[in-house]
């Protein structure tokens, strides 16, 4: 271990100090909050100032061996532009550079406003919109005054209200959950496997609680219109109080309206009648905020950066044990390059999601924690499927929670796209639609641990990908996943195979109180082999919806997307040769699915249709026996036990038919140097609800 002695030397104009925090001969730049960027000797006040210094020792001496690192001191820092790194900014193997907090320091790069000057609202006009139990408490600010135009569209991406550090609520009715459409009323009918609806975005509604909302001029509906797992805002273009209608501006939802679905109102200054509530007049630019405590001893956010750090074609960068917050669209997005590493971060109070990898290879996302993101957390997409060459991005070990916060659906706290990639011993929790969403090849979902997601949906998966015969390769196991049982308990799926969906393994997962815990849509040549699945109802579904209802998928966007790649010439025919005389074999069958070596105990082991079953091979599966469980009494009564508290006894009959120990204590988050921060706890649902 070499010697933390720190020795002053200076390169270029700028002075660095040569210090053995990361690499042996590392170079360091520091950046504070109340420095100096016109001061050579430093430190510098912005992180760009320490960049291009960089830049300039790079065309002079060269980066020194062992590589720099910019420090950053503890505090604050305003981010006005988005912090862009280009090739020219790149490290090597040898010289990596690193931007990181100091060791022990909290480094906040905020990409908001401080909101002061509030006063109470005095408006007459004003006050008689508010709600009764409201007036005397609303403040309001003027956004103008301070600079602050651009606002955004109430349907999402523009600015955001945060007290104390946490997302405030945009004024809506009801203020939990949501009412019902009572009847459809645009006039133009259709039915979609007897599921009535109406192709015109109006309906009628109960009650006359929009009787208050006559002097609202910018009124939004936020509901899932006709299916559970699609979901839109609409401006509202007119309420008809007589007949209780509400019709909306165009474009009308893709699948419709229906009877019975559920919506809300928002983006009313007469529906603040709680605390945390707020809205933006977007004509005048005045804020108006119900603040949950006092305004005076509180800080008010908003948010105004579209993103914090764009790298492209960038290399051998790492940031570590920053906190990235308050930005309207994606933290940070790296496009290219080769070993971008974002280690020990906190991203949180984004309006999109937290890291966006395209392209490139090996760079990745480990030890993070991702919270309150308007979307999703990371997505990972690279490699080429024309040569099956893999990018090997990742994520790893982090803990992503409460995403989707704005846009509820198709947001995934991880998504794998391309070739190659992986996302192993993640904790995932808390979210209204999916977990982890994969499409591409030859991807690795390993370790994870994934409770409470799709509580806001039905006919959804906390692993999902679908409709494709050619993206076969990836490998689900040592996966744990509990309580997840969709939009009031009407049910959702673990690992969901949609649409004919092929060529995946799940293996070795262990499943507690997932309904439909691993689901095959009419796919075939998946595994499912050596899970433990327990009060799972069902624990395995197979259908064969390419020869019935789902059928005219075969013949249009199977057989494309079949075309779309050279399944039928190297390296395609070699590594998955059951795809090369597909479509001369039964293509809409589902054929090859090998279900082996499971334990199911407790619920109700399988939902195989009549028709799918005689195309299955299942074996060796130990179905409604005691596998004699190591520490009974830990499990049961709605609590969550640990993975490793369904380890099984040596004697356990499980082992009679195949069944494997699982890795249990590998599962979810593990301890590490790599994690700057440890996970939060934040706002967190009761398992299972």
């Amino acid at each position: 271990m070499p010697s933390r002695m720190i020795v002053a030397v200076t390169i270029g104009v700028a002075a660095l100090t040569l210090s053995p925090t990361t690499h042996a001969e590392s170079a360091r730049i520091r950046v504070a909050p109340n420095g100096d960027d016109a001061k050579p000797e430093g430190p510098f006040a912005t992180i760009q100032r320490a960049r291009d210094e960089i830049r300039k020792l790079k065309k002079t001496t060269g980066l020194p061996k062992g590589g720099i690192e910019v420090t950053l001191a503890g505090g604050i820092y305003s981010i006005a532009q988005p912090i862009a790194l280009t090739a020219e900014d790149s490290g090597t193997a040898d010289s990596p550079v690193v931007y990181r907090a100091e060791p022990g320091a909290t480094v906040r790069l905020v990409g908001g406003k401080v909101i002061t000057g509030f006063q109470p609202v005095k408006d007459t006009a004003i006050l008689e919109r508010l709600d009764e139990k409201a007036r005397g408490k609303v403040v309001q600010a003027d956004l103008k005054a301070l600079g602050i135009t651009d606002y955004g569209s109430p349907k999402g991406g523009g600015i955001e209200l945060f007290f104390n550090d946490v997302p405030m609520t945009v004024a809506r009715w009801p203020n939990e959950g949501f009412v019902k459409i009572v009847e459809e009323a645009g006039g133009e009918k259709f039915d979609v496997r007897g599921r009535k609806g109406d192709r015109i975005g109006k309906w009628v509604y109960d009650g006359d609680r929009p009787k208050r909302w006559a002097d609202e001029n910018d009124v939004w509906v936020h509901g899932y219109w006709f299916w559970d797992w699609s979901d839109q805002r609409h401006k509202v273009k007119s309420i008809d109080v007589d007949k209780r209608t509400i019709e909306v501006e165009k474009p009308y939802h893709t699948y419709g309206y229906r009877k019975g679905q559920w919506y809300y109102a928002f983006n009313l200054l007469s529906e603040i009648d709680s605390p945390g509530e707020w809205v933006v007049d977007r004509q005048s630019g005045k804020l108006y905020f119900w603040p949950p405590s006092p305004i005076e001893k509180g800080s008010a956010l908003v948010s105004v950066l579209g993103s914090m750090i764009e790298t492209k074609d960038v290399s051998h960068v790492t940031f570590r044990g920053i906190t990235i917050e308050a930005v309207r669209g994606t933290a940070i997005r790296v496009s290219g390059g080769q070993k971008v590493r974002v280690i020990g971060c906190t991203i949180r109070n984004g309006g999109g999601s937290a890291v966006s990898v395209s392209g490139g290879k090996a760079s990745g996302v480990v030890g993070c924690d991702i919270y309150q993101m308007a979307g999703g957390g990371i997505s990972l997409s690279g490699g080429d499927r024309k040569t099956l060459t893999p990018a090997g991005l990742f994520a790893e070990n982090n803990h992503i929670h409460h995403y989707g916060r704005w846009y509820r659906m198709y947001q995934t706290a991880v998504s794998l796209n391309g070739v190659g990639n992986r996302a192993s011993h993640n904790l995932i929790h808390d979210a209204p639609h999916m977990a982890i969403g994969f499409g591409g090849n030859d991807h690795l979902i390993e370790f994870n641990e994934i409770h409470s997601v799709c509580y806001e949906s039905n006919d959804a998966g906390a692993m999902y990908a679908g409709r494709d015969w050619t993206m076969r390769g990836t490998v689900i196991r040592h996966n744990y996943l509990h309580h997840i049982s969709g939009f009031r308990g009407h049910g959702c799926v673990g690992v969901y195979l949609d649409d004919m969906f092929c060529g995946t393994k799940i293996v070795g997962n262990l499943f507690y109180r997932v309904t439909r815990a691993a689901f095959i849509g009419g796919g075939r040549d998946n595994a499912v082999d050596g899970n433990l699945f327990v009060d799972c109802k069902p624990a395995l579904h197979i259908d064969d919806r390419a020869m019935n209802w789902a059928g005219y998928h075969v013949a249009t966007t199977m057989k494309e997307r079949l075309d779309a790649v050279p399944y039928k010439q190297p390296p395609w025919s070699t590594r998955y040769p059951k795809l090369v005389t597909i479509w001369e074999d039964e293509p809409a069958a589902p054929k090859g699915n090998e279900v082996l070596h499971n334990v199911s105990f407790g619920g109700k082991w399988d939902e195989v249709g009549a028709g799918a079953r005689k195309y299955q091979k299942i074996e060796d599966n130990l179905i409604d026996q005691d596998p004699r469980f190591a520490t009974p009494d830990r499990m049961g009564q709605g609590k969550a036990p640990r993975a490793t508290d369904f380890a099984l006894k040596p004697d356990s009959p499980a082992y009679g038919v195949g069944f494997k120990a699982l890795p249990l204590e590998e599962m979810g988050l593990q301890k590490s140097d790599s994690r700057a921060t440890w996970p939060v706890a934040h706002q967190v649902r009761p398992v299972g609800k």
